[in-house]
């Protein structure tokens, strides 16, 4: 059971880490607009995410921290993985070699605000669910 639960919530703190970096990357994006020779940038969502649940999964230990005096208490920490960037192939090209096309970035980044929100909303579901669970 706790295994279970482990996965579920890892799972939804995954997609909303993941979510995250991807609407900072969106508002880079556009505050690069007017930026010559920007290249727009975006994260494969759905693949990234895949990506990080499976890794989870197969490390199960962490990394050691190197303890730089006796008084600290030693500590695993997990490795953080690599985000797969790639470049948006632009519709229309710039002349000045930006690539960033606004209505595309905007409605990328309202789409994931709204899926942001909705993961958190299950998120926070699942808690309130065992959190009446527990308490009966």
């Amino acid at each position: 059971m706790m295994d279970r639960l482990d996965q579920t919530l890892d799972f939804a703190s995954q997609a909303l880490a993941l979510r995250t970096q991807r609407q900072s990357i969106l508002a880079g994006n556009i505050a690069n607009a007017d930026t010559p020779g920007y290249q727009a940038r975006d994260i494969p969502f759905a693949a990234t995410l895949k990506r990080a649940v499976s890794d989870a999964a197969a490390r199960v230990e962490g990394v050691p921290l190197r303890l730089t005096s006796a008084g600290h208490i030693a500590g695993k920490s997990q490795p953080s993985q690599p985000i797969n960037l790639m470049y948006r192939v632009p519709d229309q090209p710039s002349a000045d070699g930006n690539t960033v096309d606004m209505d595309r970035e905007r409605v990328a980044f309202s789409e994931n605000s709204v899926k942001y929100q909705t993961d958190l909303t299950y998120l926070s579901n699942q808690i309130k669910w065992l959190s009446s669970a527990i308490q009966g």
